[in-house]
């Protein structure tokens, strides 16, 4: 891991302290301590974009990246203007289970919470 490229970009994506502890315990499994987590933004989905969860070791040009409590949350500079205050959170109750994202730069969801323009 070069560090270089992500240590010097910050982005305004935040992440909740029970997303902090849910992905920890996922990283703990792994065994590996190469990976961050990575979200981005792609064409598609209902409503025109969706985002992709992941786990990533690449270091790409122009990443960004914020540690929450030893979790690196990895934003790509295509991605970023579209998650500019956005929270990822992780819900487990009877109706949803799993990361959510919150993003206030979406003007329209789909019923997925998959897919937003």
């Amino acid at each position: 891991m070069t560090g270089n490229t992500l240590t010097e970009a910050t982005h305004g994506v935040t992440l909740t302290p029970a997303a902090v502890d849910k992905a920890k315990g996922l990283l703990q499994r792994e065994q590996r301590d190469d990976l961050r987590l990575r979200l981005v933004v792609k064409a598609g989905g209902c409503s025109g974009f969706r985002y992709d969860l992941f786990f990533d070791e690449r270091d790409n040009e122009g990443d960004a990246v914020v540690d929450f409590d030893g979790v690196q949350v990895v934003i790509d500079k295509k991605s970023a203007p579209y998650l500019e205050g956005a929270e990822i959170d992780y819900e487990d109750s009877i109706q949803a289970s799993g990361f959510q994202i919150n993003n206030p730069n979406a003007q329209n969801t789909c019923a997925c919470g998959d897919s937003f323009n």
